[in-house]
């Protein structure tokens, strides 16, 4: 099953590990073209976890709440891309504003070194 009209910044339900028996958030990364492309049948995401209470964001982690779609606070670790084929998405949970965008943006960049 193929989720139709998924953008770049979507936060989709996945299952990055099969042996993992609950889905998780996860955002799109890959460019329009590849979400879009009929012939690529995978796509980058940035997997998440529900913050634990006494958990905090550390550096190269973005927390994202219900502004974005999610049900609970999620801590997305951006030092962790993966991909995955297209087939695993789920369902889209929500997207992310352009305002959160600018700050993940500023993450990656960070934590991947790329100034």
């Amino acid at each position: 099953m193929t989720i139709k009209n998924l953008q770049q910044w979507d936060i989709v339900k996945v299952r990055v590990r099969p042996d993992d028996p609950h889905e998780h958030p996860a955002i799109l990364l890959s460019p329009q073209e590849i979400i879009d492309a009929a012939n690529v049948n995978r796509v980058t995401v940035i997997y998440g976890t529900t913050k634990r209470p006494a958990q905090n964001a550390r550096e190269g982690q973005i927390l994202l709440n219900g502004a974005d779609g999610l049900e609970h606070l999620t801590l997305f670790d951006v030092s962790q891309i993966y991909t995955l084929p297209k087939t695993i998405i789920r369902e889209k949970m929500g997207s992310i504003g352009a305002e959160r965008r600018r700050l993940l943006k500023r993450i990656i960049i960070t934590t991947y070194r790329l100034v």
